[in-house]
């Protein structure tokens, strides 16, 4: 017979897009299950080269540097309160008595990368994420982001089909 798994830690890496509410019920339920602690981690993706590059064109190098880092700084904080609203939101919902969600992080970088980094930090036993965009011709498509995760993770990854129905 198998040993149940010793889950102790859950990251639960979202985007925010939509259909996003089924998976992190199951990270709830998962975190309860195994009465584990829940990680919540949003990664913003940095202001590409050609962004970088229009601003650069407009403004000085220190006044073009000042908007980077206030408009990161800025953008982190809106995602920490969406997060946050949308935390309390679904486990209202839930009707749980106590918070599963003992952290909620906003991220900067490549998502695959900085969810990775996130687990080997926290020492995460599992991640739980979906699994799907939307292709151009509207079929579901197993995300980059889902694929390169589960395929570079060291531990258990729990993908959650979040396609609409």
């Amino acid at each position: 017979m198998v040993p149940a798994p010793n889950i102790q830690t859950i990251l639960y890496a979202t985007d925010l897009g939509e259909n996003t509410r089924p998976v992190f019920r199951l990270a709830v339920s998962q975190a309860r299950r195994y009465n584990a602690r829940l990680l919540m981690l949003h990664v913003v993706e940095p202001l590409g080269s050609t962004g970088t590059a229009i601003i650069a064109n407009y403004l000085s190098g220190e006044a073009a540097d000042k908007i980077n880092k206030d408009g990161a700084r800025d953008i982190l904080e809106v995602m920490r309160k969406r997060l946050d609203t949308f935390c309390k939101e679904e486990l209202t919902a839930f009707g749980l008595d106590r918070n599963p969600v003992t952290e909620i992080m906003v991220a900067t970088g490549k998502p695959c990368e900085e969810i990775l980094k996130v687990a080997k930090k926290y020492q995460a036993d599992m991640i739980v994420m979906g699994t799907s965009t939307t292709s151009f011709f509207g079929s579901a498509l197993m995300g980059t982001t889902a694929r390169r995760v589960a395929r570079h993770s060291e531990i258990p990854v729990l993908l959650v089909p979040n396609t609409p129905k």
